[in-house]
């Protein structure tokens, strides 16, 4: 890394080879600092290791830091210098990106949408399984009396065993993805612009609070 020192104008390197090496450095240090890193990197413990030491982080564009490069050969120790260059300039391509309480509530709508993803594969599965019985039920099948009709319906061995074992997986989807609504319905109250889009007809809570938390400040 490349540090500049804004008191005396002084530049200095520092490689830092492993994350304990990180966590060192930057808790060693007295005064708050401003990091600057290109986009793209994962770099979750370093964020959450930044803000907990109270240091401020700039993410940039990627493209417009390497088009800020005018030779041809990159190296890690060039783009150091590169970023460093760019940040004492003012010329740093800083864009956008939620906080780290923002990226939490991120996972619980991932969480929720992988979860909904599953159950509709199981479902699809489930009314293959009933129509090569005969069973035409659409979206009845879904229904307490519908589900109950599957369940009983006389099949032979593996395929008895493999619809009992989806029947059992989509109601634990259907208890998961519902506690995963109450949690996501406390966060759109928390916030004044999710309630806010929920009065437009056709965006529910979940659509709400998706919009607010990936739109840029």
């Amino acid at each position: 890394m490349s540090i500049f020192d804004n008191r005396s104008g002084e530049v200095t390197e520092k490689r830092l080879l492993h994350p304990q090496q990180a966590v060192v450095f930057y808790q060693g240090l007295k005064e708050a600092a401003r990091i600057g890193i290109e986009a793209g990197a994962p770099c979750q413990w370093f964020r959450r290791l930044l803000a907990e030491c109270g240091h401020e982080l700039w993410v940039g564009d990627a493209a417009k830091i390497r088009a800020a490069e005018t030779r041809q050969q990159k190296t890690d120790r060039r783009d150091a210098e590169l970023i460093m260059r760019l940040m004492v300039e003012g010329r740093f391509p800083r864009i956008w990106v939620p906080s780290e309480a923002e990226r939490d509530v991120r996972q619980l709508l991932m969480d929720r949408h992988h979860r909904m993803r599953a159950r509709t594969a199981a479902k699809n599965q489930l009314q293959s399984l009933a129509l090569n019985q005969g069973m035409q039920k659409g979206k009845r099948l879904w229904s307490a009396a519908g589900r109950q009709l599957l369940s009983d319906l006389a099949m032979l061995p593996h395929a008895a065993h493999r619809r009992d074992q989806l029947l059992e997986w989509v109601g634990l989807l259907d208890q998961q993805i519902t506690a995963l609504d109450v949690l996501i319905a406390a966060e759109v109250t928390r916030r004044a612009d999710a309630r806010l889009l929920m009065t437009h007809p056709g965006i529910g809570p979940q659509t709400a609070l998706a919009m607010v938390l990936t739109r840029a400040r």
